[in-house]
């Protein structure tokens, strides 16, 4: 009855073979899923071979059918059983075999309708399950295919035969078979229902997941590693963008070139790892006394661009010498005693239909200023 449960695991979809080499780890998991949906097949039959017997039992068939069902269905899940220990199914996509297991199943219930049309009904109602289960993870191709076949299949039984196929319940053992019968066929819908629920679920869970995943890897592609500042690339269109907004609103806009002073002093003096500390620490302490609007990220080697939108040339001097005084008090001497770390910075405001080189350049030329008359100052363009 649960002839095509093992079509609801895993990702592929297609009998076709798969352009990726699998992990050990991926393949154990595949194989465990595999054992665990073949184990529900083996137990369906069993359940199958119970209402068979009790039908035995009113009379209505003999002792044969049941006993070669059983037989029947337990060697068809035992093929699959075995291509899947010996990792055949793992050559392909749909590594549950998804149209082979479906065909194999209906074919095996039709044969059964024919040597037993007077509990016909009973092997319908399991192709019908085999269907329904189906439908979870069946491609439109494979659904096609398997419902041509089936229809192949049923088409002589029902216009080329006269026997009747049939729902004997004359007697109260034949009655209580039927109600298992129906009672197996409703438990086996809620189950699928139930799993279709349960892989929605899941599927949302991994969807949600992805997307956080992603956001992160966005994130994490416009950081610099060093510092968790943005990155020159993130920066510059940062800083197109804010040029975009100030045309459009004939706001002010300015940026400061930052440079550390004596940088390269730093690290001949205490090594390259303290280096990396002064500019994570530098970097620290610049988000906690800029604004949320302001934008800050890592030009190039001890250099930084700081972008202030909304702020004039005086509001952005003054903005600067205050974090130029921030950074010249802090306490340096915990990485090495006696170590001291400025910056100096070079001030440009935005000009009517100027371009970010140019308003780069001219913040380049004033920091350069700034260097020139001695370094741990402001200057403006």
């Amino acid at each position: 009855m649960n002839s095509a449960a093992s079509l609801l695991q895993g990702q592929g979809s297609h009998s076709t073979a798969a352009p990726v080499r699998l992990s050990p780890e991926v393949l154990k998991r595949r194989s465990g899923q595999r054992r665990q949906m073949l184990a529900v097949q083996g137990v369906s039959y069993a359940l199958i071979t119970t209402v068979l017997l009790v039908y035995c039992y009113a009379g209505t068939i003999s002792i044969a059918l049941p006993s070669t069902y059983f037989l029947a269905g337990i060697g068809l899940v035992a093929i699959f059983v075995v291509l899947s220990e010996a990792h055949f199914n793992d050559r392909f996509e749909d590594h549950y075999l998804t149209i082979f297991q479906v065909g194999g199943h209906v074919a095996l219930q039709l044969c059964f309708l024919l040597a037993a049309p007077e509990i016909g009904f009973a092997f319908l109602s399991v192709v019908f399950l085999i269907f329904g289960f189906g439908a979870l993870r069946m491609t439109s191709r494979q659904a096609i295919i398997t419902w041509t076949l089936t229809m192949i299949g049923l088409a002589p039984i029902f216009l080329l035969t006269s026997t009747p196929i049939g729902l004997p319940i004359a007697t109260p053992t034949e009655r209580v078979a039927a109600m298992l019968s129906y009672v197996l066929t409703i438990g086996q819908c809620a189950f699928v229902g139930l799993y279709g629920s349960t892989m929605r679920k899941m599927l949302y869970d991994r969807s949600s997941e992805l997307k956080a995943a992603y956001k992160r890897i966005e994130e994490l592609a416009e950081l610099d590693e060093l510092t968790g500042a943005s990155n020159r690339r993130c920066i510059m269109r940062m800083l197109g963008e804010e040029i975009a907004r100030a045309t459009r609103s004939g706001s002010p806009c300015s940026i400061a070139l930052i440079d550390l002073d004596w940088f390269k002093r730093i690290n001949d003096a205490y090594g390259h790892p303290t280096g990396d500390e002064v500019l994570r620490t530098f970097s620290i302490t610049m988000f906690a006394n800029i604004r949320s609007v302001d934008r800050f990220g890592r030009y190039g080697g001890e250099e930084f661009l700081l972008v202030l939108p909304d702020m004039d040339a005086g509001q952005a001097m003054r903005a600067l010498d205050r974090l130029r005084a921030i950074i010249a008090d802090l306490d340096w001497s915990a990485f090495s005693p006696g170590m001291k770390v400025t910056m100096s910075a070079g001030v440009a405001t935005l000009n009517s239909n100027e371009t970010s080189d140019t308003f780069l350049a001219r913040a380049d030329s004033a920091l350069y200023a700034a260097k020139a008359q001695g370094r741990n100052r402001i200057t403006r363009a």
